[in-house]
């Protein structure tokens, strides 16, 4: 089956995944031009973000010039609404206003370290935000078991780390019983579990999918691998929890958002989808990895970066490695990654030096005066 999809709401498109999305869908980069130019829509996006530190409005500004409310009339696809996805109000305006047929659902506290020191924020957004929308959207829709719809669509996008921990063999698929272990993840896979409910109940078209550590450009830099890229280049600790030996599968974001994108047009209602990048590193390995290749693009001795790693303090409930199954993508929706990771890799270093000015603005507002708040106390 394949969804006409005319106005698409996408949530937290201001931040890392959403952005990359939005650019997918209006077939451009990150660096203006047609990466995979596989993304065949034609409708309008409605961006809803309430633009907190980790939505960055500036991370879409080549797609509000070229296709927002200022463009020409034929070109004027995409709009941007501030707003709290928990504002049932709003989100109901947001609804009657452009005629929403398809939510895909990215606004999500993800952060574990943040979820530890304040796990209120993380039970609001995820848990009753998701709530919101699945209800905003069953009322507008008019769903119900005794009508069915197809041509309307919700879905939600989760984690792996809803699944708990692996040992060292063994795979998340998408029948792994839930075992959260931060108030992050157990508020996704609370949220989870109400969208799989809404389907089950009233009938609401729901898709969802679980999805592995994305990379890539536009990525806010408390997360590991800007983290890193930005200290070599300041010359600052690189701090690892641990023995550094914790497995993480990572998966080029604009690979993930062709899934995305695969599983919206055409997985039936109620089907959940694992999508990962088969392709596992322990921590301390991709750390070396990134100090070679900055320091090379910096011109400096790796040697020299090597010596600030700093092994701290394991978080509570670290998961020691995540690992996806995603037969069932590859199978019944013909989709698989397109970047290789020592491209998408580069390419993202590249992308992060080259931006230092978009990073800089970041950590020049809220995100320095939360990491000089809270490190101490994360055992950093």
């Amino acid at each position: 089956m394949k969804r006409r999809l005319r106005n698409i709401l996408v949530t937290g498109g201001c931040g890392f995944i959403g952005c990359n999305f939005i650019h997918y869908l209006f077939n451009l980069s990150s660096s203006g031009t047609d990466l995979f130019g596989d993304a065949d829509f034609s409708g309008r996006v409605v961006n809803v973000d309430c633009l907190t530190y980790a939505g960055n409005i500036e991370s879409l500004k080549d797609v509000e010039e070229k296709y927002g409310e200022s463009a020409s009339p034929g070109n004027q696809r995409y709009f941007f609404e501030k707003g709290d996805i928990c504002d049932r109000a709003e989100i109901e305006r947001i609804f009657r206003q452009y005629d929403i047929d398809t939510v895909i659902h990215f606004a999500a506290e993800s952060h574990v370290d943040r979820s530890i020191l304040g796990p209120e924020a993380f039970i609001r957004t995820n848990v009753m935000g998701t709530f919101t929308l699945l209800d905003v959207a069953r009322n507008y829709w008019g769903c119900s078991l005794d009508n069915a719809r197809d041509d309307v669509l919700f879905h939600h996008i989760s984690t792996d780390e809803v699944y708990g921990s692996l040992g060292e063999t063994g795979y998340f698929t998408e029948t792994t019983p839930y075992d959260p272990r931060s108030p992050y993840s157990a508020s996704k896979a609370s949220s989870d579990h109400i969208v799989m409910a809404y389907w089950h109940t009233y009938g609401l078209p729901v898709t969802l999918s679980n999805c592995t550590n994305n990379y890539g450009p536009f990525q806010f830099p408390e997360k590991l691998l800007p983290l890193m890229i930005s200290n070599i280049k300041d010359g600052k600790s690189l701090p690892v929890y641990g023995d550094g030996k914790n497995i993480r599968d990572w998966i080029y974001v604009e690979d993930h958002n062709r899934g995305v994108w695969e599983i919206v047009k055409e997985s039936p209602a109620g089907e959940k989808w694992n999508l990962g990048g088969e392709n596992e590193w322990q921590n301390i390995r991709l750390l070396n990895t990134v100090i070679d290749l900055a320091s090379k693009e910096l011109g400096k001795n790796p040697e020299d970066a090597r010596k600030t790693v700093t092994y701290v303090k394991d978080r509570p409930g670290h998961d020691r490695r995540y690992a996806i199954d995603c037969t069932k993508a590859k199978e019944r929706l013909g989709w698989r990654r397109k970047m290789s990771f020592e491209e998408g890799l580069l390419s993202t270093i590249k992308w992060y030096l080259n931006h230092a000015e978009w990073v800089e603005s970041i950590q020049n507002g809220s995100y320095r005066d939360w990491i000089e708040k809270n490190y101490r106390e994360m055992g950093r």
